[in-house]
């Protein structure tokens, strides 16, 4: 019997060592992340943090609740923290005086089907690949020998659009079509070698102009877009609004 007992004694000594430690180290971390400094920001709902905060226009969210909480401020979309900045002087700590800490980019569905599996400057994490890329980016599309070499294209596809423009004289003029047009018929002939779209009847294009500018608005509205999958894994395969 006494060492039935003893054993009961050293049994509940132990369990009530163990339940002081764990109340030790959970004052401990508490205490620290207390001291931790975070932004401020609106208080996140469980499972889904702040995404009910986020409208179908996400800039003007963020920008209506930078208006609240400053420049400077942290929210949470479903399972990640995110700090979003909202004026320049946050701007230039986040893009050059910390930028080597934060050019990665979180892997999305954007990144994995538009580029490869993020496989391009835009979506390829900070590493070796993304600063190849950056080089050869910098070597062979951006430096002014390049650009330079290219002036011919940019004053052919200028002449041909104030041609354009010309022939419309004394109508109505959505400048905006036409800039697009300018705009791509140089990127093609630098990018392609040659217009990738045309209206003209002596040319035979590989697609239409409305077809190409249907591609590319459908391009940039996917790589912006706001996919809840990202920020909830676990219902990323029910693609809930169609993006993928």
């Amino acid at each position: 019997m006494e060492s039935s007992s003893s054993s009961s004694s050293a049994w509940a000594l132990s369990v009530i060592a163990l339940l002081a430690a764990l109340a030790f180290f959970s004052k401990l971390f508490s205490f620290k992340r207390d001291q931790l400094k975070f932004p401020p920001g609106p208080k996140p709902w469980s499972i889904i943090g702040n995404i009910n905060l986020v409208g179908s226009h996400p800039p003007q969210s963020l920008h209506n609740l930078a208006k609240k909480y400053g420049p400077i401020m942290q929210l949470k979309f479903g399972s990640f923290p995110v700090v979003v900045a909202s004026s320049a002087e946050m701007a230039k700590e986040f893009l050059k005086t910390h930028d080597h800490v934060l050019a990665s980019r979180p892997k999305s569905a954007a990144g994995k089907y538009l580029s490869y599996n993020h496989h391009n400057i835009t979506w390829a994490p900070y590493g070796p690949y993304w600063r190849q890329g950056r080089k050869i980016y910098a070597s062979e599309l951006f430096n002014s020998k390049r650009l330079d070499s290219y002036q011919y294209i940019r004053v052919e596809e200028m002449r041909a659009f104030l041609s354009r423009l010309c022939t419309l004289s004394g109508k109505p003029i959505m400048l905006k079509g036409h800039l697009f047009h300018l705009s791509l018929n140089i990127i093609s002939r630098i990018v392609f070698g040659k217009k990738y779209a045309s209206e003209s009847k002596y040319e035979t294009p590989i697609i239409t102009v409305k077809e190409f500018q249907e591609m590319l608005d459908e391009l940039f509205f996917l790589n912006g877009m706001f996919n809840i999958g990202d920020w909830l894994p676990w219902l990323d395969f029910l693609d809930s609004q169609g993006y993928v």
